[in-house]
């Protein structure tokens, strides 16, 4: 028996979308068990290259850091000298032979398993199969010389034992995806790059220039912006050119003009907003986020993975 993560819909649907289509966002049939429903939140323009983003590192995580310990906690099981048997964990990746491409970890206790498998960014599943029960418990009436009693027995492969065998199921797949949630999500961080190293096309106007994170104009821009003095009022078209005036032009009106180019293009990418009723700007909590990594990303981590790589 098999169980996947969430409610389950009586009704089963099965999808075999065509070579090149995209299947609908719904539920998949996967066997004995139902595959959870993208959420709608998670389906766009990004939705499909965020969850593949994020599979990555959970797949990475449980593959590399479970130990056979972990896996026979995680299944309602403790390591102790009497066990008798292998606990193993691989990963594969499908899509052969017509298959949707994808990626799964399998963690296997003797005959039973718990897995995790994603299908080419659609869909996200955690299953735990139980093929051999007798490692388990249930607390049944049984029989103990002559007299009825309730005891904790091995399980059973029967018709009466499927509802302990749905609870182990359930339990297992709470307990993996808890140990998974120590697993930092990379997809707001990636979203926010992408944000502002795209080219912006406003529907009035020139196309917007984006920004490069890692190159010296943008990282000197960016800590003018981020100084502690603006913290409080905000700061001005002088302001900047104040801090910025070994990089910009002689002439004092082309200067302006250079420094107000400058806001506007981080006013589009939403780095910095307008005060109101004043010529001052102030730079949003999204610009906060995103200058403070990339001056982080050129000043620490790029010499410390460029040095790493050499």
């Amino acid at each position: 028996m098999s169980d996947s993560l969430g409610d389950i819909d009586p009704a089963r649907h099965r999808v075999i979308p065509q070579p090149g289509e995209r299947p609908p966002a719904g539920i998949e049939n996967a066997g004995d068990g139902l595959a959870e429903p993208v959420a709608p939140s998670a389906v766009g323009d990004h939705g499909l290259v965020d969850l593949h983003t994020g599979v990555l590192a959970l797949l990475e995580h449980s593959t590399l850091c479970f130990s056979a310990r972990d896996v026979l906690s995680v299944l309602g099981r403790k390591g102790h000298g009497k066990f008798e048997g292998e606990v193993v964990t691989d990963q594969f990746d499908h899509g052969f032979n017509g298959r949707l491409p994808g990626r799964r970890v399998k963690h296997r206790m003797k005959r039973n398993w718990l897995k995790m498998d994603e299908k080419a960014g659609w869909m996200l599943r955690v299953e735990t199969g139980i093929n051999d029960p007798e490692g388990f418990r249930v607390r049944r009436r049984v029989r103990r010389r002559g007299r009825r009693r309730t005891e904790w027995v091995p399980l059973r492969k029967s018709v009466a034992s499927l509802f302990r065998s749905r609870e182990v199921a359930q339990q297992s797949n709470a307990r993996y995806l808890n140990a998974l949630a120590q697993v930092d999500d990379p997809t707001p961080g990636l979203r926010g790059l992408d944000t502002f190293t795209t080219r912006k096309h406003p529907a009035q106007g020139r196309t917007v220039k984006a920004f490069n994170p890692v190159a010296r104009p943008d990282a000197q821009l960016f800590v003018a912006l981020m100084s502690g003095e603006h913290a409080v009022h905000g700061f001005a078209n002088r302001d900047l050119r104040a801090k910025l005036a070994g990089h910009l032009r002689e002439d004092p009106k082309q200067q302006s003009a250079q420094i107000s180019r400058l806001l506007h293009r981080l006013h589009v990418y939403g780095l910095v907003a307008k005060i109101p009723r004043s010529r001052r700007w102030r730079v949003t909590a999204f610009g906060h986020r995103v200058m403070g990594a990339s001056v982080r990303l050129r000043q620490l981590h790029f010499p410390a993975f460029y040095a790493e790589a050499a």
